[in-house]
């Protein structure tokens, strides 16, 4: 591809981004979880969280978000915690998709039995992301915190292949699994996954305690499973996750864009809602843009200032703000954020706040130095 054509192709990405109706809502219900991992990002235990959304209020919740939505297939994810764990989980699923929103869920896994994975199927679940961080029981165990997790998981994944519910994996990279990621991807396939998204780690919640892959592991981590996607090895659609820079390097390697959206969608067509209501561009974002219970997700989404800032492109910064590939990369607001932050969450529960870092910042974890049209 020549030089302008390239930077044609990526103008018309740019341009095609514009229309920011949210697609994608990740809802966390609850505080609970039955597995305690380092990396989570709200601090989730087995305790009962303090102001979650009732179940009267998970219905509002629902009918803002599909007044907002329109005519759209708004995804809504139902995450945690452990989504499992809020007993009226069936009951909230089945209303979503009632108003016409396609159900997803994001579990660890390990609640799921062919009962349980009957009850999603009948409620309208279309899709259940399950992680796995590990090939070995024990290595995933240990991450994961509690002994026969990952057994558990696998069994979940088989319950749902069964009941014909499509299953992605998650795998958060890090330093102990990163020599181990084709063999999860391999695993994946075995038990019936269509998709597998590698998570790379935000500096956010539990998350900011563990040490991080270096940038070029990153890179290096990013191409080796680009290269898989271009050779087709794997019957998987695969997506990097919080490492925005994939679609760079996707470009740089020739590959159809299009099979992706953009790189960081956080606030785009993107956010998250918090167990008590508040909403945030993304999970890794805990900048609190407003809370449901006071203010319709609607006017949220579309006044935000905020949000209107991460939509234009011209306010990014440092090497994020010159770069040629800003249109489909964008950079990682939450990790931008996240190491300009000072607020010491270290270990503990990051909740949405006020801003306290900032979110345009050039993304930190990026070796690119730019070099196209928009640096001269």
């Amino acid at each position: 591809m020549s030089q302008k054509k390239h930077y044609s192709t990526l103008r018309e990405k740019e341009d095609t981004s514009m229309n920011f109706l949210p697609q994608l809502i990740s809802w966390n219900m609850t505080f609970r979880c039955n597995l305690r991992c380092p990396h989570c990002y709200i601090d989730a235990s087995e305790r009962e969280g303090k102001g979650e959304l009732s179940t009267d209020e998970g219905r509002m919740l629902i009918d803002q978000i599909a007044e907002t939505s329109e005519a759209s297939k708004l995804i809504l994810i139902l995450s945690g915690g452990e989504p499992l764990l809020r007993k009226d989980v069936f009951e909230l699923a089945r209303y979503a998709t009632e108003k016409g929103l396609i159900v997803a869920m994001g579990t660890n896994g390990t609640l799921i039995t062919d009962s349980v994975a009957n009850e999603l199927k009948s409620c309208g679940v279309k899709a259940v992301a399950i992680s796995l961080d590990s090939s070995v029981p024990e290595r995933h165990d240990v991450f994961r915190g509690v002994k026969g997790s990952w057994k558990r998981a696998l069994e979940g994944i088989d319950a749902c292949i069964k009941k014909d519910i499509s299953v992605q994996v998650n795998t958060t990279v890090t330093q102990q699994n990163y020599d181990e990621i084709d063999d999860i991807m391999a695993l994946a396939e075995k038990h019936g996954a269509s998709a597998f998204h590698l998570f790379f780690l935000v500096p956010t919640g539990r998350g900011k305690a563990i040490e991080d892959i270096s940038p070029d592991m990153y890179e290096q981590m990013i191409e080796g499973v680009l290269e898989k996607v271009a050779s087709a090895r794997y019957n998987l659609a695969v997506r990097p996750v919080c490492a925005p820079q994939f679609m760079r390097i996707a470009s740089q390697k020739g590959l159809d864009l299009k099979r992706w959206t953009r790189g960081c969608i956080a606030g785009l067509t993107y956010c998250r809602i918090y167990p008590t209501g508040e909403v945030t561009p993304c999970p890794y974002l805990p900048i609190k843009l407003g809370n449901v219970r006071e203010t319709h997700f609607k006017e949220i989404w579309f006044e935000s200032p905020i949000l209107k800032a991460l939509r234009d492109f011209d306010n990014l910064k440092g090497k994020c703000g010159v770069c040629e590939y800003r249109a489909i990369c964008g950079g990682c607001r939450a990790r931008a954020y996240g190491l300009t932050s000072f607020v010491d969450v270290c270990g503990g529960l990051q909740e949405p706040g006020d801003l306290k870092g900032d979110y345009l910042a050039e993304e930190p974890w990026c070796p690119y130095i730019p070099g196209g049209e928009y640096a001269q």
